[in-house]
């Protein structure tokens, strides 16, 4: 049986503690899935030139008889999509990809050097993982739903969305995700309709 591998790519300033990606590091080696939480340099002032070559030489780490599964939060899945559209033949294929609340290139911050231009490259989407979804959240203020679903229309992907799910943070109450963890453990096909678990 193929061991499970999940990389987990943040976005701007990083992931926090009270993060869903954080809390999902540390609940899937439970379930015997290795997890990689690589923090990106400098990640209040994110650079593509800094940023890509992390991400590929993490990808050059996966062992080659482990499912990789990948799940990228907002500037992360503009990563993996420069990522998509740049790849080499040598490149570490994943199994599946989620993206999760990715901005729009409106929303995409000045000083967000070299993410300006999202690269929507269909093609390069299906050369980089065998299943690439995304999933957007009701009211998020870097991305409205009907840019979320041109995004998911040119990438030639599926489209999940969470009422009033806005930026799917922590900041909007995301910080336990077990749809997430389920998505990631090839439980759950979808996240339609899914929101966290109430915090205490």
């Amino acid at each position: 049986m193929r061991r499970g591998y999940v990389l987990l790519l943040h976005g701007w300033t990083g992931s926090g503690t009270d993060h869903w990606q954080s809390w999902l590091a540390a609940e899937l080696p439970k379930y015997g899935v290795a997890v990689d939480q690589p923090r990106f340099p400098d990640p209040a002032h994110p650079d593509l030139d800094a940023w890509l070559p992390v991400l590929r030489h993490r990808l050059g780490t996966v062992p080659p008889d482990a499912d990789l599964v990948v799940l990228a939060h907002s500037l992360g899945g503009i990563l993996w999509l420069h990522h998509a559209a740049t790849l080499s033949g040598r490149t570490r294929r994943a199994h599946r990809v989620l993206l999760v609340a990715p901005p729009s290139a409106s929303a995409v911050h000045p000083g967000w050097n070299g993410f300006r231009a999202v690269a929507r490259d269909p093609r390069g989407v299906r050369l980089a993982a065998s299943i690439t979804r995304m999933v957007a959240g009701q009211g998020d203020p870097y991305c409205s739903q009907a840019e979320s679903r041109a995004m998911a229309s040119e990438l030639g992907v599926d489209l999940d969305v969470i009422p009033g799910g806005e930026h799917l943070n922590a900041d909007s109450g995301f910080h336990r995700w077990p749809a997430a963890l389920e998505w990631a453990l090839g439980t759950r096909p979808t996240l339609q309709a899914h929101a966290p678990a109430p915090t205490t």
